[in-house]
């Protein structure tokens, strides 16, 4: 394996001679390894009902096909960026590209739920392995001046995967089978690992870590599993609950025997001297805002694009190619941006242009039209896209060289973070209204009581916009019914848009911190491309 250090490399020999260590070539090879994972946190959501139908599972067995891999992705990024630190990057991402494509073609072969489970959880231990070693190799691989134009196109990659992922995933279901969406990654994966093994360049610097901080990794990973764990399950244990508050509990008391660990560990996992850069600590919380805000908010666009519009998934996944198309075109054109006047200003701007498009969102209507919605749904990704370029510049950025990895790991671990805690709470949020909203609305319609069991069920379906019409109901009947529900269920999740919101606007309030990073290092062996 090609091995170089930031010492040996020599700036200004000329232009670069052959395709290893290419930056361009670079920044496609990790891109299209990147593709494979951002595609796949949307794109099996798609393919869930069919299946549920094909394997005969339930909707518990359902959800953990997506939970299984948020946990082990989550819990073993960290870990996973010290691995590129300690062994190159270019490896880590070769056996995660590798695993990646595997693990898919597994899952697509399994019969039961419980294989296809456990081959989640292999799948995400390999993205985990993936996307900081993606990461680490641009840090390495560009010089300063040109950091943010690749993270930019990184993001672009990252967001249009993210967001086309119904749209593909409703086309491979609906023209051949549920296991396409898992084969696809075979010769996506494929083409990553020959690309790399020609293309990418292991940069290590010589203060690389020799050895591994197993008990801080047994501490991270235990105080990221339940919090994550806490999150997942925190809408049907109820926030007060005690299990709840017993995985929370763990998750704090792992975190601060973590961060005791730390102080004292020969070579930490997690160095706490990278937070005594304002900027990474603000980037990073920002980060967990932002994906708060983006994620927990999609998740119930979807629900009122299918439950409410009564849209198929692919429909459902047209209607947000403004967000996509907004989010290809922002995020290079951000990292241009933020190359030249820093990251602060369009860190801001992006975050307030992402509250307004919440809060647009928030007065959504049961019958809102496409054209007002495309308005929203642009000013998010016009928001969004630069926030997910200019944070991660300023996490991996201001983290020195030798810990690129890690800082790698804080990006990604930071958004699954947010994103499973504005799932989580936006979706209590919504429960709420929903269980305040329905009782009345029903009774204002005119519509018989209904015992608690009923009431219970009712709800369930309404927080989702599901209208909960019984067999055989009466056609007025069943009309006032689905009126109650969807009215209740877009008044819920305005609410929970409006929340938000008010996340986006914090997130703009901490962004005034961050700046650009120092890329001490950064890609010395490349300043000609």
């Amino acid at each position: 394996m090609t091995q170089t250090t930031v010492a040996d490399a020599t700036p200004g020999l000329g232009p670069r001679k052959g395709l290893r260590g290419h930056p361009w070539l670079t920044l496609i090879t990790v891109a299209i390894g990147v593709m494979m994972v951002a595609l796949d946190g949307t794109i099996v959501a798609i393919a869930n009902p069919a299946i549920q139908k094909d394997l005969g599972a339930s909707l518990a067995d359902v959800q953990w096909i997506t939970n299984a891999y948020l946990l082990a992705l989550a819990v073993a990024l960290i870990t996973a960026g010290k691995l590129g630190d300690r062994f190159g990057h270019r490896l880590i991402f070769l056996i995660g590209t590798t695993g990646f494509a595997l693990s898919s073609g597994l899952i697509a072969l399994s019969g039961s739920v419980s294989t296809v489970v456990g081959f989640r959880v292999l799948q995400g231990l390999c993205g985990a392995l993936l996307m900081p070693a993606a990461l680490g190799l641009l840090r390495a691989t560009f010089p300063a001046h040109k950091l943010n134009m690749a993270i930019g196109l990184w993001g672009m990659v990252i967001g249009a995967s993210t967001a086309g992922g119904p749209i593909v995933g409703g086309l491979l279901v609906e023209h051949v089978n549920w296991q396409s969406v898992f084969f696809i990654n075979v010769p996506v994966g494929a083409a990553a690992l020959a690309l790399g093994m020609v293309i990418l360049k292991d940069h290590r610097t010589p203060s690389a870590p020799k050895s591994f901080d197993v008990a801080g990794i047994l501490l991270l990973s235990t105080a990221m599993f339940c919090l994550i764990w806490a999150l997942i399950n925190a809408t049907d244990w109820q926030w007060g609950s005690a299990r709840t508050l017993l995985f929370l509990a763990a998750s704090l008391l792992c975190f601060v025997l973590f961060a005791v660990w730390q102080v004292k560990a020969r070579e930490p996992l997690l160095p706490l001297s990278l937070f005594r850069s304002l900027p990474l600590s603000a980037g990073t919380v920002l980060m967990v805002l932002m994906a708060f805000a983006f994620i927990g908010g999609l998740f119930f666009v979807t629900f009122y694009l299918q439950n409410v519009h009564g849209m198929t998934p692919v429909d459902s996944g047209l209607h947000l190619l403004p967000l996509t198309a907004m989010m290809i075109v922002a995020s290079p054109a951000a990292g241009a941006l933020i190359s030249r006047i820093g990251p602060r200003i369009p860190l801001i701007v992006g975050m307030l242009c992402a509250a307004v498009g919440c809060f647009g969102l928030s007065s959504l209507e049961p019958g809102t039209g496409t054209a007002l919605l495309s308005v929203w749904f642009a000013l998010l990704g016009l928001g969004f896209a630069p926030v997910m370029v200019g944070a991660t510049e300023v996490i991996v950025g201001n983290a020195p060289l030798e810990h690129a990895g890690v800082a790698g790991g804080l990006q990604q671990a930071a958004m699954q973070v947010g994103g499973s805690l504005g799932t989580a709470v936006l979706g209590a949020v919504v429960a709420s209204r929903v269980d305040h909203l329905l009782p009345r609305e029903w009774a204002a319609a005119g519509l018989p009581p209904v015992t608690p069991d009923q009431a219970a069920q009712g709800a369930d379906a309404v927080q989702v916009g599901v209208a909960p019409v019984a067999p055989n109901t009466p056609p007025e009947i069943a009309g006032k019914i689905t009126t109650v529900a969807h009215d209740t269920f877009v008044s819920a999740i305005n609410t929970g848009f409006t929340v938000a919101g008010c996340v986006a606007l914090v997130a703009a309030l901490v962004a005034v911190f961050t700046k650009r990073g120092r890329n001490a290092g950064a890609g010395a062996g490349a300043a000609h491309i």
